[in-house]
């Protein structure tokens, strides 16, 4: 069995890991950065690719590959490429799975300093007209960091990013000084968020609500613990996916791949 995973997330390391211990399956991983690539061969995938694929450079890659399956392990706020896999998908009548994680459980959390929004460009406005005060950090990855500034002086904005090329570059034509930048891997703990709105005397964090696993607990409980707000750009609705096809957890995948195995 070959199988195609659309990778860069802490999930798609997950499912590598899972699915070359317990299945006969070569798998290709794509990301979009290198460090996403090289925590997928680490993770065990068979081979990599390292840049983002436009529609057709990725169905010439599944038929170079020969590739039997197609798993889309994407953020959840990568609509793009999520749409693009449906498509093609339903273009080869390629058999599909997406892994999407499931939302954060608030139930038991303080949520009155979260504010909603459904993008970043609602979020910039927002800042600019109800958070005049303090600083801002922004959780939320390089490429979404044009829609804040627009609004939001950069004197005011400190980012965390992968320290790569091409978000470096990003902030360096958004006027960006590098003593704003916060250079972090993974998930920060409740305590490192603490430190981080201390250090930079923010008053108001950005996130999106990319799940458990993308740390948003512990930001709304670093945030609640000093007082500041969350805004929360909310998970886009992909009108593409067929909810047949999704599943958020390695039990449901396990479920899906022994149709195949």
């Amino acid at each position: 069995m070959k199988i195609l995973l659309l990778g860069g997330t802490k999930d798609s390391i997950n499912i590598i890991e899972h699915v070359k211990d317990n299945y006969d399956a070569y798998i290709l991983t794509t990301t979009t950065t290198e460090y996403g690539a090289r925590l997928a061969r680490e993770g065990g995938s068979d081979d990599t690719i390292a840049r983002p694929l436009p529609k057709e450079d990725l169905i010439e890659v599944i038929k170079d590959y020969k590739i039997d399956l197609l798993i889309d392990a994407t953020h959840p706020f990568a609509e793009h490429i999520t749409q693009t896999s449906v498509s093609i998908a339903n273009e080869l009548n390629l058999p599909f799975i997406r892994f999407e994680r499931p939302t954060t459980n608030l139930e038991n959390v303080d949520t009155s300093r979260i504010h909603y929004v459904d993008s970043f460009d609602e979020a910039g406005k927002l800042i600019a007209e109800d958070f005049t005060e303090g600083n801002v950090l922004h959780f939320a990855g390089a490429n979404t960091m044009a829609d804040i500034v627009k609004y939001v002086p950069v004197e005011r904005f400190y980012p965390r990013i992968l320290k790569v090329a091409s978000s470096l570059e990003k902030c360096e034509n958004l006027g960006i000084s590098e003593d704003h930048l916060i250079s972090m891997t993974g998930a920060a703990t409740t305590d490192e968020n603490i430190e981080l709105i201390e250090r930079y005397d923010a008053s108001v964090m950005i996130t999106k609500e990319s799940g458990e696993i993308g740390g948003v607990i512990e930001k709304i409980e670093a945030a609640n613990k000093k007082d500041i707000a969350i805004i929360m750009i909310q998970r886009p609705q992909i009108k593409e996916l067929d909810k047949n096809n999704i599943v958020s957890n390695l039990d449901e995948l396990d479920i899906k791949l022994k149709n195949f195995f």
